[in-house]
């Protein structure tokens, strides 16, 4: 336990210590963090960011999209397709699976693009070539780079997404960017989010 009289001296002896010890440290030569940042005369270029410790994690896709911030990665698609490719069932070949059709796809709900402007499986697919999607103008599209077809139309919300202001960023803050593509988020086939009650953060003051 320390007397009054002794806190008096200890509030003013390490205070003169940390100044000391300052002053001893710029006159050694050794120049910290503050004087370093202040001495620089060079803007900052993309080989002094923070690069990730991290490796991109395997499900990922570098997007095509230019963005000023540099390159960055999305969530792959088509290992989470549980059907994929379709062009095993969509070639050639006779199907000899009655009802194949509802077995395969009776559980997609399309409502996509409003009720006086639906949109159909070929608007988005190709005809031809199953395991991609094509654009209105004949471009066809990786289904690991949907957000190509998406943005054809959704164009605000694609500008955002590349931005970084609609999504979400997956991991690598201080490091290379990983954001989920759209359909993390939205089915393809019914994109718009059921309404529903917000759910309240904590419980109501009053219980």
């Amino acid at each position: 336990m320390t007397t009054p009289s002794l806190q008096k001296y200890l509030f003013l002896i390490i205070p003169a210590l940390i100044l000391v010890l300052s002053v001893a440290v710029v006159f050694s030569g050794e120049e910290g963090v503050t004087q370093i940042y202040r001495k620089a005369i060079d803007p900052f270029d993309d080989e002094r960011l923070v690069d990730s410790v991290l490796s991109l994690p395997e499900d990922t896709v570098l997007v095509k999209e230019r963005y000023q911030g540099g390159p960055f990665w999305t969530e792959t698609r088509k290992d989470k397709m549980e059907r994929f490719q379709c062009s095993q069932c969509h070639s050639n070949k006779e199907v000899t699976i009655a009802q194949a059709a509802d077995i395969a796809h009776g559980d997609i709900v399309l409502d996509h693009g409003g009720k006086n402007k639906p949109l159909s499986c070929s608007i988005c697919h190709h005809e031809a070539e199953r395991d991609l999607l094509v654009t209105e103008k004949g471009v066809k599209v990786d289904m690991d780079h949907s957000y190509q077809m998406c943005g054809q139309c959704h164009f605000r919300q694609n500008k955002d997404w590349v931005g970084g202001a609609h999504g979400k960023r997956v991991s690598y803050w201080a490091g290379k960017r990983v954001v989920k593509n759209c359909t993390s988020c939205h089915d393809a086939h019914s994109p718009r989010f059921e309404k529903r009650w917000p759910e309240a953060y904590s419980p109501p003051v009053n219980e």
